[in-house]
């Protein structure tokens, strides 16, 4: 992947400053309409396999909707980096009471090492961390690429992929016109804010028309 324009590099700053802005009050109150949205949604049902993120400072926390999640029946997985070098992550099973350890960007990952890894193709949604996101479904994530490389089986655009679904989640104040895409970005299907359920449009989104 090419190193990021200056721009985009300044647009990163700019948008991770602004969610960082958020007061606790604003940031409590969104973090609970978007979980609401979540539900309304019909992500979590029984035996759904739904990627999630350990988030980071400024990021939509996502410790409410995994509670709802493990309630619900479903079995979570979480990234784990495996190759810096390559820019590699896999899927792992996220447990309740799992251990933790830092990875080498500081983020949080279970402290054991599962032989079932998952597949992207085996997960019915992934919900992905956003630092900013425009109205077609194009995110602008760290910057590193790894999600675009987990999920480079959706750049084909000869086949329409019904799975695993790819929801965005951000504040309101991180939508931006700015986002030019790269030819190996993957776009959402849709990004959950606290004020509303964007759906791109892809035949793949369908699914959140008529569950939302």
């Amino acid at each position: 992947m090419a190193q990021p324009s200056p721009e985009t590099r300044a647009a990163r700053r700019k948008l991770r400053a602004l969610r960082l802005a958020l007061s606790p009050a604003e940031r409590s109150a969104a973090e609970q309409a978007i979980t609401d949205s979540l539900r309304r949604m019909c992500v979590f049902r029984r035996g759904r396999r739904v990627a999630v993120y350990l988030a980071m400072p400024g990021e939509v926390n996502l410790a409410p909707v995994m509670a709802i999640a493990w309630r619900a029946g479903c079995r979570l997985f979480v990234p784990r980096v495996t190759s810096r070098r390559r820019g590699a992550m896999r899927f792992v099973p996220l447990d309740r009471g799992a251990r933790f350890r830092a990875n080498c960007y500081g983020i949080a990952e279970p402290e054991s090492s599962p032989l079932d890894q998952a597949r992207p193709l085996t997960l019915d949604t992934i919900l992905l961390p956003v630092v900013g996101f425009d109205r077609r479904g194009n995110r602008l994530g760290m910057g590193a690429g790894y999600y675009d490389r987990a999920l480079r089986h959706r750049r084909d655009p000869a086949r329409r992929w019904r799975r695993p679904r790819l929801v965005g989640l951000a504040f309101a104040c991180q939508q931006t016109d700015d986002i030019v895409p790269s030819r190996w970005d993957v776009p959402l299907d849709a990004v959950v804010t606290e004020r509303e359920v964007i759906v791109a449009g892809r035949p793949s989104s369908r699914w959140f028309r008529s569950n939302a």
